[in-house]
């Protein structure tokens, strides 16, 4: 265990480590440096996480999504040592008992006939995965034709060299180029933003639909292989298609012969009330994805399911699904996830999530009343987020030059949170065990940094 520096001088020689030899996620050392970075959390309980200085702080965010039962569950940690000290990992070859009960629990929880799974160590390889085995299903069958991928623009897929080209293009993605090919793009469901304009909900889902289909005709069936995407997309503010979408998906999916992936990386294992998010719609996908909340995030670990189907087809030494990864199922990490279900379970999380994130929602909604800068509030269970705009009547968005999002981030400090905004809004996903008094909390530290910005620029 490391020893924590308590004396003040330690804690600044920790930080200037860090910002000697540390590359952060998104971050870049001397803006943190200047801005007396970075913070450093030592202990955690529930929603609540401590910094190296004594400060305690709520994570709304829930770390990246990911923290679905919480911090600070030594039930996981006394897992993951047992596990440690009576086998740590495998010979080549061979499998370890706490994989093989993590794959049944997760074909006991999935869907309909995702029976399958693959263990990988995190999201991005858990798509990379799902495609790998999505083009090479249509080879096994003799349609080598079929290497296209239609994903949908504002979604985000993972940040390894395939992936990170689904859900459209962007500023973050041109150090990269060029593209992978066979990329295609199809709307965002999302009734605010809808590229076809002035719809309802259930008009623009349906519009959104028809594209995949018109996608398809137009690029050619017998050159397609999947549709990827998440049921409810976090990376569009926590986006829900209005009603008709899913099952229309799944149809012409379908019809064409492609198999339709659900990327349940974060919507997976309670986050949107139901177990998988695509439970809300009653739809069983080909192939889903799922990590983050398999372990909480204690131990990295992530998982492609795919249904008998599909699996079936790798069947035979001929057929192997030709991958290796060397943390792939580590035994430690999947007695954690076993662990973190057992916990999710017994303390019925997935009800909480439903319950407590309806309450939360409707206070977002009250807030929307009395803040003009918020736009849209949406989501489904402890998945929410906020759109904030200039005018609510045109829907501007914010513009990095206006500096919302800087002034907000400031104010979430202030005020207790650990919360992120971009200039387009605030996804909130605090843990599954969150309460209605910690809720509250939230929302009063919400209210008192919009208002500030609102003063600020003037938003009346």
């Amino acid at each position: 265990m490391v020893e924590v520096p308590k004396l003040a001088k330690d804690i600044s020689e920790l930080r200037y480590s860090a910002l000697n030899h540390l590359w952060m996620h998104n971050r870049d050392w001397v803006k943190t440096g200047e801005d007396g970075g970075p913070d450093i959390v030592v202990d955690g309980n529930g929603i609540e996480v401590t910094d190296i200085e004594g400060k305690t702080w709520v994570d709304v965010n829930g770390g990246y999504s990911s923290v679905n039962s919480g911090y600070g569950r030594t039930e996981i940690a006394n897992a993951a040592r047992a596990q440690m000290e009576q086998m740590q990992y495998f010979p080549q070859g061979t499998t370890t008992a706490p994989l093989i009960k993590l794959a049944e629990k997760i074909a006991s929880l999935s869907p309909g006939d995702l029976q399958r799974s693959w263990p990988v160590s995190g999201g991005s390889e858990a798509n990379e995965t799902a495609l790998k085995i999505a083009k090479s299903y249509h080879k096994r069958l003799g349609d080598n034709g079929r290497y296209k991928i239609i994903s949908r623009r504002g979604s985000y897929h993972g940040a390894t060299g395939g992936v990170m080209w689904l859900g459209g293009g962007g500023s973050s993605r041109s150090d990269y180029e060029p593209a992978v090919p066979g990329m295609i793009y199809a709307p965002q469901p999302n009734q605010y933003r809808c590229e076809f304009n002035g719809r309802t909900d259930e008009e623009c889902a349906i519009r959104c639909a028809e594209a995949v289909e018109n996608l398809i005709l137009f690029h050619g069936p017998d050159t397609m292989a999947a549709f990827i995407a998440e049921p409810v997309s976090a990376s569009s503010l926590a986006a829900v298609p209005g009603d008709p979408y899913w099952p229309m998906v799944r149809d012409i999916c379908d019809k064409y012969g492609i198999l339709l992936i659900a990327d349940e990386v974060i919507t997976g294992f309670g986050r949107t009330g139901k177990m998988f998010a695509l439970e809300h719609w009653e739809i069983v996908p080909d192939i889903m994805t799922v990590a983050k909340g398999i372990t909480s995030s204690y131990l990295p670990l992530a998982a492609t399911v795919s249904t008998s189907r599909i699996s079936d087809v790798f069947a035979g030494e001929q057929n192997l699904f030709r991958q290796a990864l060397t943390f792939g199922g580590h035994p430690v990490c999947a007695a954690s996830a076993l662990a973190n279900i057992e916990i999710i379970e017994s303390e019925n999380l997935v009800n909480n999530s439903a319950r407590t994130g309806l309450y939360l929602l409707n206070k977002l909604k009250e807030l929307q009343e009395n803040h003009p800068i918020v736009g849209d509030v949406r989501g489904l269970g402890l998945l929410l987020g906020l759109e904030l705009v200039k005018n609510r009547d045109t829907k501007e968005s914010f513009t990095p030059k206006s500096g919302m999002s800087k002034i907000l981030n400031k104010e979430f400090r202030a005020n207790g949170l650990i919360l992120f905004a971009t200039d387009k809004g605030v996804s909130l996903s605090p843990p599954l065990c969150i309460k209605r008094s910690e809720v509250d909390f939230i929302i009063d530290g919400i209210h008192k940094s919009l208002s500030t910005v609102e003063k600020e620029l003037s938003i009346l």
